[in-house]
């Protein structure tokens, strides 16, 4: 459990650094391609956090992109806030729940593994938007774990 709390910390870090960083470079902040990417992280992390918590994920609602990219951020911030007090408050039994749906790969999995797949959906995209940065002239953050678990003690 304490593995699974670091990474989700660290995911809620990383993003932050990312989305500062894109915010910080106009060209960046304003390309819908790396926007797009971003909001798709978005909607992916809150599939997974509405079926933890057994609400309904409303594709409808969910797919209709942020109107700017300060809303994109804090619907990241949100969500990192909200996941990080779920998992705060998680036991064990929580973690080994399963969950179904027709959206998982497979039709079921672990709430650990379905935040575990959080993590790494969240590592390999945040790999493209920091290439996507750097290609619009940006400068990507420092966003290792080990470096962040480092910093962090």
């Amino acid at each position: 459990m304490e593995h699974l709390r670091a990474l989700v910390a660290h995911k809620g870090f990383a993003d932050a650094a990312l989305l500062r960083a894109i915010h910080d470079h106009d060209a960046a902040a304003g390309d819908a391609t790396l926007r797009g990417l971003l909001h798709h992280v978005l909607v992916a992390n809150r599939f997974w956090m509405l079926t933890i918590v057994g609400e309904p994920f409303v594709a409808d609602v969910e797919l209709k992109a942020p109107e700017s990219y300060q809303a994109l951020s804090v619907a990241f911030r949100d969500l990192h806030a909200r996941e990080t007090a779920w998992l705060a408050a998680a036991s064990a039994a929580d973690l080994g729940r399963t969950l179904e749906s027709p959206l998982i790969p497979g039709g079921r999995c672990t709430v650990s593994d379905a935040l575990l797949q959080v993590c790494l959906h969240g590592q390999g995209h945040r790999a493209q938007c920091a290439t996507m940065l750097r290609a619009l002239g940006g400068t990507p953050p420092a966003t290792d774990f080990i470096v962040w678990l480092a910093d962090r003690h």
